[in-house]
C-alpha cells in the first residue's frame, strides 16, 4: 500500500523576460498505477520566481482534486530559492512571494508528508517543456498518460 500514498512531482516554471509572459508546469508520477499526469497553466504576465511558486501550487491542488488517499509528495524542482524556502532553510521576503507560500502551506496540510527536492535544469526537462507548451499555446492543459506494463 506504501506506493498508492505516494506520488512524485516535477515542477518547473518560467517567464520570458522575467517579468513577461510566463506559465506553470508539472509532472505528476503515480507509479502504483503506472500513470503520469502532465500539467501546464498559462500565467500571463509574471516573474520566474511568481511562476515556480505557481508550478508547486498548480501541483498540488491537481493532486487534492485528482488523486485521493495520498499521504506523500516528493517534489522535485531545478528553482533551488523555491526549494530552500519551502523547506524551510531561506525567509521569504518578497511580499508576493509570500502570499503564494501561504496558500501552499494551506495546501500541503491536506497531505501527511511534502518534501522538496532540487534537481538540475537537465533532470527537469519534461515539466520545462510543459512550460514552454503553456507559454507558447497561452492555455492550460491536463494530459493523462497510461503506460502498459
Amino acid at each position: 500500500m506504501k506506493g498508492r500514498a505516494e506520488l512524485t512531482v516535477f515542477c518547473d516554471g518560467g517567464a520570458r523576460g522575467n517579468p513577461g509572459p510566463g506559465a506553470a508546469g508539472c509532472v505528476i508520477k503515480d507509479v502504483a498505477e503506472n500513470t503520469r499526469l502532465l500539467c501546464g497553466k498559462y500565467l500571463g504576465n509574471v516573474t520566474n520566481n511568481q511562476a515556480e511558486y505557481a508550478a508547486v501550487q498548480l501541483a498540488l491542488q491537481t493532486i487534492r482534486e485528482s488523486y485521493k488517499n495520498r499521504e506523500k509528495i516528493n517534489f522535485f524542482l531545478d528553482s533551488k530559492l523555491v526549494v530552500n524556502q519551502l523547506s524551510g532553510l531561506y525567509k521569504v521576503k518578497n511580499p508576493d512571494l509570500r502570499k503564494i507560500v501561504f496558500e501552499i502551506r494551506q495546501l500541503e496540510s491536506a497531505f501527511k508528508q511534502v518534501y522538496y527536492q532540487h534537481i538540475g535544469r537537465e533532470k527537469n526537462a519534461e515539466a520545462d517543456s510543459l512550460v514552454n507548451k503553456a507559454i507558447d499555446e497561452k492555455r492550460d492543459f491536463e494530459i493523462e498518460v497510461k503506460r502498459d506494463n
